[in-house]
């Protein structure tokens, strides 16, 4: 564990922890609820709104329309919105472009359709590198893309949030927005992988 010098003060992680060890000391919280909705957020509720938001556009083409005009108000048709979420951009992947979401500054992320952030989208080598040499992160992050596909890094702010619009899978034309809806990844989202056909 990294502890702060004379005089300066401990990282947010380090002060995070003594926090919470306090309160849990004093019986104010449980590790186990608190683990319990970090992980509701991170992985079910967040990243399954944006997936049925997915699952609409890949379903309903008038709907992608509004998607792609004004992400904000169609993300609000299915019911999704409040505090980051109050402007989001959606960008749809095609075979020749993919794009991927990066906030430089810090985490700034659209929570009502992924949840919370994940660990390395704050993390500050993904933060920098994936501006300067997206292909090279992505591919260590196990998304390969051809040569001729062309990357657009988009960086979030707290103006502006990002979402990906992925590309549908080959073979699930036969699948319904619900039977969609499993498919779809918060990392899809974010334009670090791509979803994959069941």
């Amino acid at each position: 564990m990294t502890t702060a010098g004379p005089g300066e003060r401990p990282p947010p992680a380090l002060r995070t922890e003594a926090l919470e060890q306090l309160l849990t000391e004093r019986g104010l919280i449980d590790p186990k609820v608190m683990d319990g909705i970090i992980t509701e957020y991170e992985t079910n509720v967040g990243p399954l709104n944006g997936a049925k938001v997915v699952a609409r556009a890949w379903t309903d083409p008038a709907y992608r329309d509004r998607l792609l005009r004004d992400g904000t108000a169609a993300i609000r048709e299915l019911g999704f919105s409040g505090p980051q979420g109050e402007h989001i951009v959606v960008v749809a992947n095609t075979p020749t472009t993919h794009h991927v979401v990066v906030c430089t500054l810090c985490s700034c992320y659209p929570w009502p359709v992924l949840g919370l952030p994940p660990s390395w989208y704050k993390d500050p080598a993904y933060r920098a590198r994936v501006v300067k040499e997206p292909r090279r992160v992505l591919a260590e992050m196990g998304l390969d893309l051809a040569d001729d596909v062309q990357i657009t890094v988009h960086d979030s702010t707290s103006e502006v949030r990002w979402l990906v619009l992925p590309e549908r899978p080959a073979g699930t034309a036969h699948l319904t927005e619900e039977e969609l809806v499993p498919l779809v990844t918060r990392d899809a989202m974010v334009g670090v992988a791509r979803v994959t056909a069941p």
